[in-house]
Protein backbone atom coordinates (compact mmCIF):
# COMPACT_ATOMS: atom_id res chain seq x y z
CA UNK A 1 0.00 0.00 0.00
CA UNK A 2 1.60 3.13 -1.12
CA UNK A 3 1.74 5.95 1.55
CA UNK A 4 0.93 9.10 1.21
CA UNK A 5 2.78 12.33 2.79
CA UNK A 6 0.69 15.97 3.51
CA UNK A 7 1.12 18.21 0.99
CA UNK A 8 1.98 21.07 2.91
CA UNK A 9 3.92 19.92 5.97
CA UNK A 10 5.18 16.80 4.26
CA UNK A 11 3.68 14.22 7.48
CA UNK A 12 2.86 10.79 6.51
CA UNK A 13 -1.21 10.38 6.51
CA UNK A 14 -3.10 8.10 7.76
CA UNK A 15 -6.91 7.17 7.12
CA UNK A 16 -8.07 7.32 3.44
CA UNK A 17 -6.42 6.83 0.89
CA UNK A 18 -7.34 10.29 -1.00
CA UNK A 19 -6.11 12.22 1.51
CA UNK A 20 -4.24 15.14 0.71
CA UNK A 21 -3.46 16.94 3.88
CA UNK A 22 -2.77 15.58 7.34
CA UNK A 23 -5.54 18.22 9.48
CA UNK A 24 -7.58 20.99 8.62
CA UNK A 25 -4.83 23.56 9.39
CA UNK A 26 -2.44 22.08 6.83
CA UNK A 27 -5.25 21.94 4.25
CA UNK A 28 -6.26 25.97 5.29
CA UNK A 29 -2.65 26.79 5.14
CA UNK A 30 -1.94 24.73 1.42
CA UNK A 31 -5.09 26.71 0.50
CA UNK A 32 -4.37 30.25 1.75
CA UNK A 33 -1.18 30.07 -0.34
CA UNK A 34 -2.46 29.54 -3.06
CA UNK A 35 -4.84 31.75 -3.19
CA UNK A 36 -3.11 34.67 -1.61
CA UNK A 37 -1.72 36.53 -4.68
CA UNK A 38 -5.12 37.22 -6.39
CA UNK A 39 -6.82 37.64 -2.75
CA UNK A 40 -4.61 40.70 -1.93
CA UNK A 41 -5.46 42.31 -5.59
CA UNK A 42 -9.20 41.82 -5.22
CA UNK A 43 -9.11 43.03 -1.17
CA UNK A 44 -7.30 46.16 -2.33
CA UNK A 45 -9.70 46.81 -5.27
CA UNK A 46 -12.64 46.18 -2.71
CA UNK A 47 -11.37 48.58 -0.19
CA UNK A 48 -10.69 51.55 -2.39
CA UNK A 49 -14.57 51.06 -3.76
CA UNK A 50 -15.88 51.23 0.15
CA UNK A 51 -13.81 53.79 0.91
CA UNK A 52 -15.41 56.01 -2.19
CA UNK A 53 -18.42 54.79 -1.19
CA UNK A 54 -18.06 56.45 2.22
CA UNK A 55 -16.62 59.19 1.23
CA UNK A 56 -19.48 60.06 -1.14
CA UNK A 57 -22.12 59.20 0.95
CA UNK A 58 -20.64 61.15 3.52
CA UNK A 59 -20.33 64.17 1.41
CA UNK A 60 -23.79 63.46 0.00
CA UNK A 61 -25.82 63.27 3.70
CA UNK A 62 -29.39 63.90 3.08
CA UNK A 63 -28.84 65.61 0.20
CA UNK A 64 -30.67 64.53 -3.30
CA UNK A 65 -27.05 66.04 -5.13
CA UNK A 66 -24.77 68.20 -4.05
CA UNK A 67 -21.68 70.30 -6.11
CA UNK A 68 -18.22 69.80 -4.43
CA UNK A 69 -14.97 71.05 -5.62
CA UNK A 70 -12.56 68.08 -6.69
CA UNK A 71 -10.42 68.98 -3.77
CA UNK A 72 -12.59 68.19 -1.86
CA UNK A 73 -12.39 64.74 -2.97
CA UNK A 74 -8.87 64.23 -3.19
CA UNK A 75 -8.42 65.84 0.42
CA UNK A 76 -10.67 62.66 1.38
CA UNK A 77 -8.12 60.43 -0.65
CA UNK A 78 -11.10 59.53 -2.92
CA UNK A 79 -9.18 57.32 -5.70
CA UNK A 80 -11.01 58.73 -9.08
CA UNK A 81 -9.47 55.66 -10.94
CA UNK A 82 -12.21 53.16 -9.20
CA UNK A 83 -15.71 52.97 -9.51
CA UNK A 84 -18.46 50.16 -10.26
CA UNK A 85 -20.37 51.11 -13.05
CA UNK A 86 -21.16 54.01 -15.32
CA UNK A 87 -23.84 55.73 -16.68
CA UNK A 88 -24.48 57.65 -19.72
CA UNK A 89 -27.63 59.39 -19.79
CA UNK A 90 -29.62 60.51 -23.24
CA UNK A 91 -28.13 63.82 -23.13
CA UNK A 92 -24.75 62.62 -22.93
CA UNK A 93 -23.96 62.89 -19.64
CA UNK A 94 -22.07 60.34 -18.10
CA UNK A 95 -22.30 59.49 -14.07
CA UNK A 96 -19.43 56.96 -12.54
CA UNK A 97 -21.13 55.01 -10.14
CA UNK A 98 -19.21 53.34 -6.76
CA UNK A 99 -22.49 51.39 -5.92
CA UNK A 100 -25.72 53.19 -5.42
CA UNK A 101 -23.33 57.08 -5.16
CA UNK A 102 -22.18 58.54 -8.40
CA UNK A 103 -20.77 61.74 -9.52
CA UNK A 104 -20.61 63.75 -12.39
CA UNK A 105 -17.38 65.66 -13.43
CA UNK A 106 -18.85 69.37 -14.33
CA UNK A 107 -16.99 72.81 -15.16
CA UNK A 108 -14.47 74.08 -13.45
CA UNK A 109 -12.59 71.19 -10.76
CA UNK A 110 -16.27 70.64 -9.71
CA UNK A 111 -18.15 67.73 -9.00
CA UNK A 112 -21.78 66.69 -8.40
CA UNK A 113 -22.72 63.78 -6.00
CA UNK A 114 -26.18 61.64 -6.61
CA UNK A 115 -27.74 58.63 -5.11
CA UNK A 116 -29.00 56.33 -7.36
CA UNK A 117 -32.92 56.63 -6.23
CA UNK A 118 -34.84 52.46 -5.62
CA UNK A 119 -37.99 53.51 -6.36
CA UNK A 120 -39.52 55.58 -9.57
CA UNK A 121 -40.24 58.99 -10.11
CA UNK A 122 -43.52 60.37 -9.26
CA UNK A 123 -44.79 61.88 -12.81
CA UNK A 124 -47.04 65.13 -12.00
CA UNK A 125 -50.86 64.93 -12.95
CA UNK A 126 -52.37 67.99 -13.77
Amino acid sequence: MKKNNCLECGEEIKGRADKKFCDDNCRNNHNNKINSEGNNLVRNINNTLRKNRRTLKAILKREEHINVSRQKLVDQQFNFKYYTNVVNTKNGTTYFYCYEFGYRILENNYIMIVKQSDKPKEKKVE
